[in-house]
């Protein structure tokens, strides 16, 4: 696999989480913490889960990254975790899987496996991107509620014939999903900020889609289809809130425009020229503020949405329009 020349990357010192988290992220952690009974279902599965059991599986059946053993995985999480100056560096497998993922779990001290199809493919700074996603997933507090989520899969059997149990989970489950979904975009910000470069970010979710094939890609293309999937009428918006239901993860091109919509609005450049907020200033930050982003971040979200239907109330009222002058003109005749 090809080698990226080595070059400079700014060094984000005490950089908070904040700083790459997607509003929405933030307004949903808000909105678990508000389920009626989040905390107490949180510390229940944190006593059924057996972190030490997990580390185990995979150091058993898996190859942990160090020095000797994927040395070169090794040396990119090390500069992933300098670049975001991150307090402490997860322990990383890698797991004999040809599917092109990788996964941060564990509530207490999460770990990073990143699976073989992606070691296989992906150069340096592709690899960089995917190791730094899952540390931005650590540093943020996600691998908790992750574990959260795929215990709560796993017990929705079991919750189903508890009397009113099925839509609790369901709607604890729903809420875990979204989060889900706007966690993996703020770790893309994560793993962009830490490989410095778009274009390589861009390429992971490329060959995400794509199964690899990425000679047989154009950018420009690629997003024009990410812009295809974003200009949808009433019927496709429906449609999508549907597909998603039950997805941890967005669709590859989504995430894709999803970043690159960041990168555009500036707030990446604005990170990497030093404007960005501290860890220092964690305990100071309001739930408050976070809300109201995700507020905000929904409503352009679904501003497109607004639009198709506004253009159908638009298509309609025209038509009544017209029933109405024909009608208007045939009362006239009678009277006439």
């Amino acid at each position: 696999m090809t080698t990226e020349p080595a070059r400079t990357r700014a060094t984000l010192t005490g950089i908070s989480s904040r700083a790459w988290e997607h509003p929405a992220d933030q307004g949903a952690l808000v909105a678990l913490r508000k389920l009626k009974g989040f905390d107490t279902l949180l510390k229940a599965l944190s006593g059924l889960f057996n972190e030490r059991a997990v580390r185990l599986v995979f150091l058993g059946s898996a190859v942990r990254v160090d020095e000797r053993n994927f040395a070169r995985l090794h040396r990119l999480l090390g500069e992933a975790g300098r670049t975001l100056d991150a307090p402490e560096l997860p322990e990383l497998y890698v797991a004999a899987n040809p599917m092109l993922g990788a996964v941060t779990i564990g509530m207490n001290k999460p770990i990073v496996v990143v699976n073989s199809g992606v070691v296989d493919l992906f150069d340096d700074d592709e690899l960089r991107f995917v190791i730094a996603h899952e540390l931005g997933h650590a540093m943020s507090g996600h691998a908790v509620y992750q574990t959260m989520l795929q215990r709560m899969i796993t017990l929705s059997g079991v919750l189903s014939s508890v009397p009113g149990g099925a839509l609790g989970a369901r709607a604890i489950m729903a809420a875990l999903y979204e989060w889900s979904r706007k966690s993996e975009l703020s770790a893309d910000r994560a793993g962009l900020l830490a490989t410095q470069d778009p274009a390589a970010a861009f390429r992971v979710h490329m060959k995400l889609a794509s199964g690899g094939h990425l000679d047989d890609l154009d950018a420009t293309s690629f997003f024009a289809q990410g812009q295809e999937y974003d200009e949808s009428d009433l019927r496709d918006s429906v449609l999508k809130l549907l597909l998603v239901e039950n997805r941890s993860h967005p669709f590859a091109v989504v995430r894709a425009t999803e970043l690159r919509r960041w990168v555009d609005s500036g707030d990446y450049t604005r990170v990497l020229g030093g404007d960005y907020p501290r860890r220092t200033d964690d305990a100071d930050a309001k739930l408050t503020d976070a809300a109201k982003a995700a507020a905000r971040s929904y409503s352009e979200t679904f501003q497109q949405s607004q639009d198709a239907i506004g253009k159908l109330m638009h298509d309609v009222a025209g038509v009544l329009g017209s029933v109405k002058v024909w009608l208007d003109e045939q009362l006239r005749r009678t009277r006439d």
